[in-house]
């Protein structure tokens, strides 16, 4: 017998069926992925298991009995544990006050801060943090820490099912490998697993089963390793799959007249003698491990950090980008997709219409007023363009899957029609459908004569959608790559700082084989 079960389980909000008649079954000591299309009802599933939300109909039955929960603290009772794609950390908070949040060691009525600091220690070790330290505040940290951080405070609850929800999507390669050597061990430890991951990679490494969720109803359900990628992706999709990548122009960009050029950008010890062009019409990507100066380089073109040394020109000539308000004036007509949407990018419960129109409400003003009649226009434009999924445009855009989060994101600088796109990291997080869009999207402004600045943690992305990419180890250009020079072999030697006669033995040792 599965040690979880969910039987016809329906979840309904308003006249939107985020979940129809779904089914599951967990067993103990195995990976469990679920699959699907961001609002396929993935996370409406987990939030029904966890008691975040209580389902309209079916019923949940656990370790042959049948269960509610009424909340996330009775669902942690029973053994279950969620990591959501959303981190829950309290910045202000050190890291052990956060892995301890919800019940934390007490001494004669006190909280034991010895006690608190070796659990977080402890949890912080099973989640491949070791070298995070217990008292460091949560906002010092980068993302890819945070989400460490996130998984211990899972584990500090000793959970016998734990859920995770795009739990490697803000970690480096290196902290991924870490979290697969956890999660293995906790399989063998006969915990039970659900595993959400938009990275079919991810899924042929760690998954034992597999359940393909559409439309808000469980697809079909296998054993790992028996369809190939592509038969899972039209199950998901619910379509024929095609290449996921749009073909790049056989042209060169070189008669394009250049939009932005950086001399010298010096940046404390993150960015240091950065130099380079974007032309018009060209998609150039920065590449190199995880926290080398892309994200700062990004911020540093945007007007947001302060100190910064060097010259930024645009269509050849210099300017001083002062405030992310300067550089998205109309003159310089820059716009940056941030890398975090949830904190950094969206205004969760405020409508879709308000976050569309944000950051273009002084082009759709007139003398202080904002013309409705503009803005619907412009707002209906971007939703048709980027095929946004929302039940009108007055809902709160949190009620949004991730995926039409992403494009309620990058719509709203669309519509200050900007000249030079900067994307930090702009898939994490999303599904495979959305991301093919996404990447026709970005082929189709830069044949509009758009710039664009493209980080990713992503190689494949790098590959498929750049015309060149910049290589970047420990805060400056290494290499730069272009047109078929652009291979995994190179994108990898690159960011490890590794010379181009070892990737050519590298080669040669391949092809000999």
């Amino acid at each position: 017998m599965a040690f979880f079960q969910m039987e016809g389980v329906s979840k309904r909000y308003g006249g939107v069926s985020a979940l129809q008649n779904a089914s599951l079954s967990v067993e103990m000591g195995r990976i469990h992925a679920i699959l699907g299309e961001n609002g396929a009802g993935k996370s409406t599933l987990i939030k029904v298991m966890s008691g975040v939300v209580t389902p309209d109909e079916g019923r949940m039955i656990m370790e042959g009995r049948e269960v509610q929960f009424a909340s996330p603290a009775a669902a942690n009772r029973a053994g279950i544990a969620c990591i959501f794609q959303e981190l829950s950390l309290l910045p202000d908070l050190s890291v052990a006050d956060n892995i301890s949040i919800s019940n934390p060691p007490k001494h004669f009525g006190l909280i034991d801060r010895k006690a608190q600091r070796r659990i977080a220690e402890e949890a912080l070790a099973r989640a491949g943090g070791p070298d995070i330290h217990p008292l460091t505040l949560v906002k010092d940290l980068p993302l890819s820490r945070r989400q460490i951080v996130e998984i211990a405070k899972a584990l500090a609850r000793k959970p016998r099912i734990l859920i995770l929800d795009e739990a490697t999507s803000a970690l480096a390669a290196a902290d991924v490998e870490k979290v697969y050597t956890v999660l293995k061990r906790l399989r063998s430890e006969r915990l039970a697993l659900l595993y959400i991951s938009h990275r079919m990679q991810e899924i042929a490494e760690l998954a034992d089963d597999c359940t393909v969720f559409r439309n808000g109803r469980n697809i079909a359900t296998y054993r790992a390793g028996t369809k190939s990628d592509n038969e899972v992706v039209e199950l998901m999709i619910g379509r024929e799959y095609s290449h996921v990548f749009p073909p790049k122009p056989d042209v060169g960009r070189q008669e394009t007249p250049i939009l932005l050029e950086a001399s010298g950008l010096s940046w404390t010890s993150r960015i240091k003698d950065i130099s380079f062009r974007v032309r018009a019409g060209e998609v150039v990507g920065l590449g190199g491990l995880d926290g080398q100066g892309q994200r700062e380089l990004l911020l540093a073109l945007f007007g947001v950090l302060r100190g910064l040394s060097g010259e930024i020109r645009i269509e050849g000539k210099p300017v001083s980008v002062a405030s992310p308000h300067r550089a998205k004036a109309s003159d310089l007509g820059m716009a940056l997709i941030p890398e975090d949407r949830k904190t950094e990018g969206l205004m969760l419960p405020m409508s879709v219409r308000d976050n569309l129109s944000f950051a273009a409400l002084g082009r759709l003003s007139h003398f202080g007023v904002i013309d409705r009649d503009v803005e619907n226009t412009a707002v209906a434009d971007m939703i048709r363009l980027l095929a946004i999924r929302a039940d009108g445009t007055d809902i709160p855009v949190g009620s949004l899957s991730g995926g039409n989060q992403q494009k309620v994101l990058i719509a709203k600088w669309l519509m200050i029609t900007p000249r030079i796109i900067l994307l930090n990291d702009p898939t994490r997080g999303i599904d495979v459908g959305t991301k093919q869009e996404f990447y026709k999207l970005l082929r189709q402004l830069a044949d509009a004569g758009r710039a664009i600045i493209f980080y990713s943690t992503d190689y494949a992305e790098l590959i498929g959608c750049c015309d060149r990419v910049l290589v970047l180890y420990g805060g400056a250009i290494k290499r730069e790559l272009v047109g078929k020079e652009i291979t995994e072999r190179a994108l990898v030697s690159s960011a490890l700082n590794i010379g181009r006669q070892a990737e050519e033995a590298g080669e040669k040792s391949v092809a000999a084989r």
